[in-house]
């Protein structure tokens, strides 16, 4: 099927977004370059992902395992994958290897799995624990209770090197509905930090329709799929 010619480019799409992310970040008193762009890229065809990076993306995340493994092979050794969904203790061998960062440490027990895996790997990946503010039972992560409870647990891990933390609020395009979850995660935070004696430096939080709000209230990695790819592929 022929491209549409009204359909802006994936390389117009990420120059619009760059231009969102800086006018954002400088509401919030911060330089563009502390905001990580996150191609969201599951179910893309790698022709769709060779694009973006043609146009100079380097990070993607995928929500499955599987489609790692067969992208990656087909694409730039430059380029840098984060796993964004949920992670089964039968796939953390596979996909240790092969991600800068895993956004989506659900609970302890996957987080004992990573440990001891990476322990016999001889890795120390970076990861991020998800919090379920919104306490959905759709959604994955610890709750705020919970994670005030097991973070000692999780902190004795140390084949982890935990980054911050991440959530998924509940779908609203309502700015005023959804502000208050992405403080509330910066808030949860800067507690973890000082119960933990050190830097937390990763908030990833924010998707398409809201990732400006995110960097407001201090996103460092936004995850960004539709704005980029539209309905391609």
């Amino acid at each position: 099927m022929a491209a549409n010619p009204f359909m802006p480019t994936i390389a117009e799409n990420l120059e619009d977004i760059h231009e969102r992310i800086r006018n954002a970040a400088a509401r919030s008193g911060r330089h563009a370059s502390a905001v990580e762009l996150l191609a969201v890229s599951k179910t893309k065809p790698v022709e769709i992902l060779q694009e973006a990076a043609d146009a100079g993306q380097i990070a993607f995340g995928e929500n499955r395992v599987q489609e790692i493994l067969n992208k990656q092979p087909q694409l730039p050794d430059n380029l840098c994958w984060h796993l964004i969904g949920p992670l089964q203790s039968n796939k953390v061998r596979k996909v240790l290897p092969l991600v800068a960062m895993i956004h989506a440490v659900d609970s302890l027990a996957i987080a004992k799995d990573i440990h001891r895996i990476a322990g016999e790997l001889g890795l120390q990946p970076k990861v991020l624990i998800e919090i379920n503010l919104g306490e959905e039972t759709t959604k994955h992560g610890f709750s705020t209770s919970q994670i005030y409870e097991q973070w000692e647990a999780l902190k004795a891990l140390d084949h982890l090197s935990i980054h911050g933390v991440m959530c998924i609020p509940p779908f609203d395009l309502s700015v005023d509905k959804v502000r208050p979850y992405f403080s509330a995660l910066r808030e949860l935070r800067d507690e973890l930090e000082k119960r933990a004696g050190s830097l937390l430096p990763h908030l990833s939080m924010g998707m398409s329709h809201d990732f400006e709000t995110a960097i407001e209230e201090g996103a460092t990695i936004v995850r960004v799929g539709s704005a980029i790819f539209g309905d391609r592929g």
